[in-house]
């Protein structure tokens, strides 16, 4: 029987993603007839489905499907480094401020290892857990409690079943949130280079969120994104000097997703260069 906390895959969709049981409905839980609300292991999808579509997965599935993901997250962060560290070894008389980091995030643990990871690289970060349905509601009073240079507003999303309509907010799960919160960001800094915002999560509504004050959002092709894209996404933009702009199509090369999941406009870099580098 599935339960709430499970890992499960969705046999309609040939077990292609893998889910945590966030929450069950319904009133006949116990004969296998209750709607299941799912939220992606390392995507971030909302998704719901029948228990009755559900197959529980083992340990030793979920350990495989784990190992994959995390040689895929080294990998691009492995090759972010080693660019970092070329450009650190040619301007070594300087140092380097980079972008400060807020995150506001509906999923604790996404927002836990993406804090984990930028403070790894050298980012100062703070990530707030708030619901994709409360963001909208708290970010002015959290922007002026927290000052940063980059915002992350995610957590989960996805297109409604049955939903055809691409531009209709009522066709997604949280679109309609992310496109109210960088709007309230935007009433609180409308400079897009004095806060630069990226919003979003799998198949969220890219042109409303753009549209909105976004400097990058999911998603084109309402392709499914991953959790750490908006990470790798920050990363460039946090350790760019600030005399530079971004290019568009460089930053979206380091996400894993890439153009089908994730785009932006041209930004300036939030790093600031000192000198002299003290010897202490």
């Amino acid at each position: 029987m599935v339960q709430v906390g499970d890992i499960v895959a969705r046999l309609s969709h040939q077990q292609d993603i893998f889910f945590h049981v966030d929450k069950i409905q319904g009133s006949l839980k116990s004969k296998g007839s209750g709607l299941v609300i799912l939220k992606g292991l390392n995507l971030r999808l909302l998704a719901d489905a029948p228990i009755s579509d559900l197959v529980l997965k083992s340990p030793v599935e979920v350990a495989n499907y784990e190992r994959e993901d995390h040689k895929m997250i080294y990998q691009k962060l492995h090759k972010l480094t080693n660019q970092r560290k070329t450009a650190q070894d040619d301007q070594r008389e300087f140092f380097e401020i980079p972008g400060r980091v807020l995150q506001l995030d509906g999923d604790q643990d996404y927002l836990h290892q993406c804090i984990k990871t930028y403070r790894q690289m050298g980012i100062e970060a703070k990530g707030i857990c708030k619901s994709e349905i409360e963001q909208p509601r708290v970010i002015r009073k959290i922007l002026q409690e927290n000052p940063a240079d980059i915002l992350v507003l995610t957590g989960h999303d996805g297109l409604i079943s049955g939903k055809k309509d691409f531009h209709n907010m009522d066709s997604y799960r949280s679109s309609r949130y992310f496109v109210e919160s960088v709007l309230e960001a935007r009433r609180f800094q409308h400079n897009l280079d004095a806060l630069v915002i990226f919003a979003g999560a799998c198949q969220s509504n890219y042109e409303a969120i753009l549209s909105a004050g976004a400097n990058f959002a999911s998603s084109p092709k309402r392709m499914l994104i991953h959790a750490f894209d908006p990470v790798f996404i920050v990363e460039r933009i946090a350790f760019t000097p600030t005399d530079q702009i971004v290019s568009v199509k460089d930053i979206l090369t380091h996400t894993i997703t890439g153009t089908d999941g994730v785009g932006g406009v041209e930004t300036r870099g939030q790093m600031r260069r000192g000198y002299p580098r003290s010897p202490y």
